[in-house]
């Protein structure tokens, strides 16, 4: 048992119950199973323990790793991915060797992938996994991840703003490199992403430049920059997204593409003088995100058969409706997805174009060169389309020419900005178009809002104060069993959702389908609350409604809810 001797000595020096490690070897003798199998089957080991254990069994040396040990450019010599997935982190670069903290040393896979990768042979050493992920979020936080660069960008002195710019041309990437404006860029790009930002503002202050992320609709800071490297930073953005560096006084838009960890990117930039420089905001679109499925975005199985039945229609107009930012171009996207078959012409025309959806037209609209919506529009019915999508009804001719193409045997979807399913038709007749018209043309209505969803990792179920019980108790949920109307969930916070509690999100749907009875309440020029009343005496589910039933299964908060609802109406 000379090959055990090592891993004995470790037992006797980790675990305090001696006996426990006498049995253990004598059912090793007995067995044949291994020291560890047996321990792990009896739960008796902890996690550092057992990589103790493992290093002393292969001859590797195990380490009390700090994040205070580990050079942060070897560190960064393997993707932040690579790094959570295998629950490793580089520690040293040694002439060319890179010793690398694992949680697994024995994974020959990973190990050959970092050595294909960087060039340089693996020596791993092992670490207890949670000292691994200390390092790990220390080291690939982006806070940290930009030290160096701000560092480095402290002491760089240039001659010149035109040699400024010449270094920043030699390194036109998002791409690590030795010039720390190209790295410092990265860091907050690549930070973005992976934190699932959907725009990056970056805003220029004294004494520090301010980067925010905003994460499932709201900001958040990120770092801040010593103002003083700020304008190389803000030229490396526009040079890279192509706009003009020498214009500081009009704003400007722009796009860079860019790859990360196999997925395209394509950053949308736009610029805006203010007071203290110009501020940069870049929004994030995934290329490579999956084909919009209704059944994904609608998960409801009442909503889905709502927005079914609508589309069943060969011809009239869908309208969505809501706020900036609550997702009603993704619906839309979802909609299209789902009427996108080879039999049909579909075309759309949008202000921006955003994603590229396979086997659909998209015209992107150019108010400067004379392509409005309605020029865009007319010239779009005479490509004998089936399905019309206009990305937002913005003024009479629009609409008219939307409401006169659904009356005509086209399918139009399109999106307004109200705060209700039933303000959809008061807001096209307040632009001008005659009520006989909307009742005759308009097929639905949807109002939509989007609310962050509970992080799985730290969601706990606790009992509903008396003022949530009094929210929750609606009169149209009576069927929920009471268990679910006493007990509901919340977030309490952890490292993957950056302590908010929240991690992702999830749309809210009012659906209005256009009935005869509805028809007649436009023609008759009732109000908006009239129209909602007699849609949900008709069925329909209102946006506190179903923003309730979430709270309810468990997925979001009342506090959430409450942000995006105004849970006063009924």
């Amino acid at each position: 048992m000379e090959n055990n001797d090592p891993i004995i000595s470790i037992l006797y020096k980790e675990i305090e119950d001696k006996q426990l490690v006498k049995e253990t070897i004598e059912k090793h003798k007995k067995t044949g199973k291994s020291l560890l199998s047996i321990l792990k089957e009896g739960n008796f080991l902890n996690e550092e323990q057992t990589a103790k254990i493992v290093a002393a069994g292969n001859s590797i040396e195990f380490i009390n790793l700090s994040p205070d040990d580990i050079d942060p450019i070897a560190a960064h010599l393997v993707t932040s991915q690579i790094a959570g997935q295998y629950v490793l982190i580089p520690i040293k670069k040694v002439d060319n060797k890179l010793y690398v903290a694992m949680s697994d040393p024995l994974n020959l896979i990973v190990r050959d992938q970092i050595e294909l990768r960087t060039g340089l042979k693996v020596v791993p050493l092992a670490a207890s996994p949670a000292a691994v992920r200390s390092a790990i979020r220390y080291h690939f936080n982006v806070r940290n991840a930009t030290r160096q660069a701000i560092a480095s960008m402290r002491l760089k002195q240039s001659s010149s703003e035109e040699g400024s710019k010449e270094a920043i041309l030699e390194s036109k990437s998002f791409h690590v490199g030795e010039d720390p404006v190209t790295n410092l860029a990265h860091s907050i790009v690549i930070g973005a992403i992976e934190a699932r930002a959907s725009d990056i503002h970056i805003e220029p202050r004294e004494p520090e430049m301010r980067v925010r992320y905003r994460v499932d609709g709201l900001l958040r800071d990120a770092i801040e920059v010593p103002a003083s490297v700020q304008q190389e930073v803000i030229s490396h953005i526009k040079i890279l997204s192509e706009m003009d560096i020498s214009e500081r006084r009009m704003p400007q838009d722009g796009h860079i593409p860019i790859s990360h960890e196999g997925r395209d990117y394509d950053l949308r930039v736009s610029s805006l003088p203010a007071v203290g420089g110009e501020k940069i905001v870049i929004r994030i679109l995934d290329k490579n995100m999956d084909r919009w499925s209704l059944d994904k975005i609608v998960p409801s199985e009442d909503n889905n058969r709502k927005f079914r039945s609508l589309l069943n229609n060969p011809y009239g107009m869908i309208l969505l409706t809501g706020p900036t930012g609550s997702g009603k171009t993704t619906s839309l996207y979802a909609l299209l997805q789902l009427l996108n078959t080879p039999e049909k012409n579909i075309v759309t025309v949008e202000d921006p174009v955003e994603y590229r959806l396979d086997g659909i037209t998209q015209v992107q609209v150019n108010n400067a060169a004379g392509r409005s919506f309605a020029k865009s529009l007319r010239s779009i019915l005479r490509q004998d389309p089936d399905i019309v999508l206009i990305g937002e009804i913005r003024d009479y001719e629009t609409a008219e020419i939307a409401v006169s193409a659904a009356l005509t045997g086209h399918l139009v979807l399109s999106t307004l900005h109200t705060n209700d399913a039933a303000g959809a038709i008061s807001r096209l007749t307040n632009i001008g178009v005659p009520p006989f018209l909307i009742a005759s043309a308009l097929l639905g209505a949807v109002a939509q809002r989007l609310v962050r969803t509970i992080c799985p990792k730290c969601k706990k179920m606790r009992e509903a104060s008396p003022g949530e019980l009094e929210i929750l108790s609606n009169p149209s949920l009576a069927g929920t069993s009471k268990k679910n109307k006493t007990q509901i969930y919340s977030g309490s916070g952890c490292d993957a959702c950056s302590n908010s509690g929240y991690s992702g999100r999830k749309a809210l749907y009012e659906i209005l389908s256009v009935t005869g009875e509805i028809r007649q309440h436009i023609v008759n020029l009732k109000s908006d609350g009239d129209i909602k009343q007699e849609a949900i005496k008709q069925g329909m589910k209102t946006l506190r409604e179903d923003g309730i039933e979430m709270v309810l299964s468990g997925q979001t908060t009342l506090d959430e809810i409450n942000r995006v609802v105004d849970m006063r109406s009924k």
